[in-house]
């Protein structure tokens, strides 16, 4: 597998992002095509409340794809039949302009929640994308651009893997900022691939992939209305259709993992407001479900993030947030390491304090990227999970958020 270091448009798709209009100034639609009809797999929000698109989206997801089409600035969530009408109308205003029908493509939105789609905007955007579609790179990052609400940079992955002799592009992009929390987060995600792969594999590959990525990533404790993880896979690669079992199924989901991987750790150090990037690793638990507890609820913890903020090592916020998680866990036998580029500190060992010195844990927590390892001791299990601190800054963005 080679990561490139830039965004690549894999063969037989074309992109384009624009300003249509719904946010001031910033572009804020985007639009994905292939010719060729694409497999798919979706993931999506758990949240009960879920936004028109989501809805939509779910409905057709398992009829083949053409391509998709992405508003920002407007959710279009909580707007009642009328959402659901827009939403619809986006795949069918699409399909006038691309071919095919309403179904053949996915739709998505996100932004400030309530308020109606500008549909004349909207489908204004929509034909000027069509009629300048391109399959270059830079394309691809406008749409990429187009996608983004409060976050201050684009996400952005791409590989490149040989399969059967011939080259596959996985290429992925995605937006979040904040209402990040497990089980998806306030993000959108789209993966673009020319591989020959069928949408049955992509689905299996997608469910376990973001287990252990976007399921395992908060900012702020708040799970969106519109969180959504789409693949498309148009064969435009060449490749010998990829069977499950095999060397290529192996490399394609060691491809997939990376990207689904990056894309979660890029939004979480641009969470809103973030100072620092905060790793938790839980080893040796008795099952991986239990890790997993331990390891989101640490994360999530407010105080947890605050005192990352301060610095502080304060491990028994630490502790308190293990207690809460409802994981079957020693207490007794728990130790807790801090590290960072400066080094490393053990703060808690067998259950009790350790003595350490607070001057070496402020350095090493003063770090932009920091990492807990909590050690169980109790099996063989172990998970990890992703998040940011909680700062002044991300108060004054959500404050500000509709204005």
């Amino acid at each position: 597998m080679i990561v490139l270091d830039k965004i690549v448009m894999p063969k037989g798709f074309k992109a384009g992002g624009i300003h249509a209009g719904i946010k001031k100034a910033k572009k804020d639609m985007a639009l994905i095509f292939s010719e060729k009809e694409c497999s798919t797999a979706g993931t999506f929000t758990t949240n009960k409340v879920k936004a028109a698109p989501v809805k939509y989206d779910i409905s057709v997801l398992k009829r083949p794809k053409h391509g998709l089409i992405v508003n920002s600035g407007n959710a279009n969530a909580c707007t009642s039949e009328r959402g659901d009408e827009d939403a619809r109308k986006m795949a069918e205003i699409a399909s006038s302009f691309l071919g095919g029908k309403a179904e053949d493509y996915f739709v998505c939105s996100t932004g400030v929640i309530g308020v109606p789609l500008p549909m004349a905007k909207i489908e204004k955007g929509i034909k000027d994308l069509s009629s300048s579609l391109s399959p270059s790179s830079e394309a691809l990052m406008d749409a990429s651009e187009a996608i983004l609400t409060t976050d201050t940079c684009r996400k952005e992955a791409s590989v490149k893997i040989k399969i059967a002799g011939k080259d596959v592009i996985v290429t992925g992009f995605a937006k979040g900022s904040g209402m990040i929390h497990p089980n998806m987060a306030t993000m959108l995600c789209f993966i673009l691939t020319d591989a020959d792969i069928s949408s049955s594999l992509l689905q299996k590959m997608l469910g376990e992939g973001v287990e252990d990525t976007f399921n395992m990533i908060s900012v702020d404790g708040d799970t969106s209305t519109n969180d959504t993880c789409l693949v498309l896979a148009n064969g435009e690669a060449g490749n010998d259709e990829i069977v499950e079992g095999t060397e290529e199924y192996a490399l394609f989901k060691q491809a997939l993992d990376h990207i689904l991987m990056t894309l979660a750790c890029m939004i979480v150090k641009d969470g809103e407001g973030a100072g620092r990037f905060i790793e938790v690793k839980v080893e040796g638990a008795k099952s991986k479900r239990d890790a997993k507890k331990l390891a989101r609820s640490i994360v999530s913890s407010n105080l947890v993030k605050a005192a990352f903020f301060g610095s502080d090592a304060n491990w028994g916020r630490i502790l308190c947030a293990m207690g809460y998680s409802k994981a079957d866990f020693n207490p007794d036998e728990v130790d807790l390491v801090f590290s960072s580029s400066k080094g490393s500190i053990e703060v808690f060992k067998g259950g009790r304090p350790h003595p350490f010195s607070e001057e070496k844990a402020k350095m090493i927590l003063q770090e932009k990227s920091v990492s807990v390892l909590a050690v169980l001791h109790d099996g063989e299990e172990k998970a990890t999970a992703w998040g940011c601190d909680l700062t002044y800054d991300y108060v004054r963005i959500n404050g500000d958020y509709r204005s």
